[in-house]
């Protein structure tokens, strides 16, 4: 997060625009991949803020392979979320009113492994039964996901 990083030098913790993306990585038994995230102690999707000069869908193919070892194959667009309902403060203070661009990824190659830095496990989950403990930005887009975009196994 070197953009980000930079920024909280001049701005301390106040509320900023974070952009980034998320990708919901779906296995053959349409579980989603989940990471326990080490600053929150939740479970969260995979994904990140924006660098300068990334596309979103850089942003997501970068995320994926640093927090989890694997290189998509391909990418869904699913939507891009924003609002009221994406501000976060994290546990060290900073501010965000995050707009997200999730994507699907169920095609994909390399050994899962998470980043030790931002993570201390994954893990797939049904997505009808997912962990209690969500990090809340991800919440409304796995909710979202449910209900909008998931297709059933016998569509494949």
């Amino acid at each position: 997060m070197g953009y980000i990083k930079d920024l909280r030098k001049i701005v301390g913790t106040s509320p900023l625009i974070m952009c980034g993306a998320c990708v919901l990585v779906i296995n053959h038994r349409q579980q989603v991949l989940m990471q326990l995230r080490k600053d929150n102690g939740c479970w969260g999707l995979i994904g990140g803020s924006m660098e300068l000069g990334e596309t979103l869908e850089q942003v997501a193919h970068r995320e994926l392979f640093e927090e989890t070892g694997l290189t998509a194959k391909s990418l869904q667009l699913i939507n891009t979320y924003s609002g009221q309902e994406f501000y976060y403060q994290y546990p060290h203070g900073d501010e965000v009113y995050i707009v997200v661009t999730a994507f699907e990824c169920k095609e994909y190659s390399g050994l899962l492994v998470h980043d030790p830095n931002e993570a201390t496990k994954l893990q797939f989950y049904a997505l009808d039964d997912l962990p209690k403990n969500i990090s809340p930005p991800d919440r409304p887009i796995l909710e979202d996901y449910i209900v909008n975009y998931r297709k059933s196994p016998s569509n494949h």
